[in-house]
């Protein structure tokens, strides 16, 4: 295999990280909203995202993943969540990845020496995306109005995500609890989709979380 070289993508040098909703000044909103609010808010920003490619159907594949996450391979439409690391199946041969703030480094080295010489690929995307975490009462009428796609629970239980059409946008919906949902959000459409969820939870009542 062709040796890779392996880089630290995240300052060290002191440089103040950004949130792609930092001029929304969302902490300063915590606390301001409704009462028993239907839907809650949560910015998971920051975190570490990885895409990982590799043969699905190859067990040294799998069992590699496995040694490296402490996660088995999710299978189509499906993501499987560990305390605040995630893997979620994207594709026929590709996964994401995501992992605590500062962690994809370490996760990306552990992952291409549990793969050895297997024929893999794994980017780091976290500059790229984020995710917007919804929880509460109403968050599926929310999303009822958002997208065409079915979220009944017969249709989406937890542990489903799919990529779909969103406010006339697409982005991925993942389900990670009765009543939590989170948004896999390009940063580039993140002023979009808060200025539409501030609009379609509003008769819910919106708060936000830090």
């Amino acid at each position: 295999m062709t040796a890779v070289n392996v880089y630290q993508q995240r300052p060290t040098t002191g440089a103040k990280a950004e949130s792609s909703l930092h001029h929304a000044d969302l902490p300063s909103l915590v606390g301001k909203g409704r009462k028993n609010a239907g839907v809650t808010l949560r910015e998971k920003k920051l975190l570490g995202h990885l895409t990982i490619r590799g043969d699905g159907h190859d067990p040294a594949f799998a069992a590699g993943v496995h040694k490296a996450l402490g996660i088995e391979l999710p299978g189509a439409l499906s993501v499987v969540v560990k305390g605040e690391t995630s893997l979620q199946w994207l594709g026929p041969d590709e996964w994401l990845l995501i992992v605590p703030s500062g962690e994809e480094f370490a996760a990306e080295q552990n992952l291409r020496a549990a793969l050895g010489d297997l024929h893999i690929q794994i980017v780091n995307v976290s500059g790229g995306q984020q995710i917007l975490e919804l929880s509460g009462p109403n968050v599926r009428q929310v999303l009822m109005k958002s997208t065409s796609y079915d979220v009944h629970p017969n249709n989406f239980p937890v542990g489903k995500a799919v990529g779909t059409v969103f406010a006339k946008s697409q982005l991925v919906i993942r389900r990670t609890g009765e009543d939590t949902w989170e948004l896999l959000v390009r940063r580039s459409f993140s002023d979009y989709w808060w200025m539409w969820l501030q609009d379609a939870a509003a008769e819910y009542g919106l708060s936000v979380q830090a």
